[in-house]
């Protein structure tokens, strides 16, 4: 199970050093698009093209392995107007990984991609290993927003009213 907005205990009193909202930008209405586990054929591919149509931008939270798998995809990104962020080489679970190997997991990512942002797959990561990534200079993403396109029972279209029915001004949305 999944909430589609995350909530305010949540964010202020659980994990407050995480980000889990965007800067609100004075005289406009700003959401920030995210997305996870690529870069990947096709899917990536598609999503640039759909940015880039609607002059849009986003940050791609990638896979170590498939930065390394995908790099024509990846340069892409790269050459792009989006950013892209640390989402560990194999996309450990924090929770089912020891402290030790998870850190090693995001280093490996870090030696095919650089980005001060870490979002940890799945949203799940133990206390230790986020403050060891914080004092390494990480700034942790999470998400106000989940749209559940990962929920293969999911209609596209229930994922749009996910989004729509609960995006406010600054949500990050997954």
């Amino acid at each position: 199970m999944y909430l589609v907005k995350t909530p305010f205990l949540v964010k202020k009193f659980l994990f407050p050093s995480y980000i889990w909202n965007g800067k609100k930008i004075a005289g406009q209405k700003t959401v920030y698009l995210t997305f996870d586990d690529g870069p990947t054929p096709k899917i990536t591919e598609w999503v640039l093209q759909q940015l880039k149509e609607y002059q849009a931008r986003a940050t791609f939270f990638c896979i170590g392995k498939n930065v390394v798998e995908h790099p024509d995809i990846y340069l892409k990104l790269k050459k792009s107007p989006h950013e892209v962020g640390n989402h560990t080489f194999n996309h450990f679970n924090g929770w089912e990984t020891p402290t030790s190997d998870y850190l090693q997991n995001v280093a490996a990512c870090k030696e095919v991609l650089e980005s001060k942002w870490f979002r940890p797959p799945y949203g799940r990561i133990k206390r230790k290993q986020a403050k060891a990534l914080q004092q390494e200079g990480y700034d942790i993403v999470m998400w106000s927003v989940l749209s559940g396109d990962f929920d293969e029972t999911l209609s596209k279209e229930k994922c749009l009213e996910n989004v729509l029915g609960a995006v406010k001004d600054g949500d990050i949305v997954v």
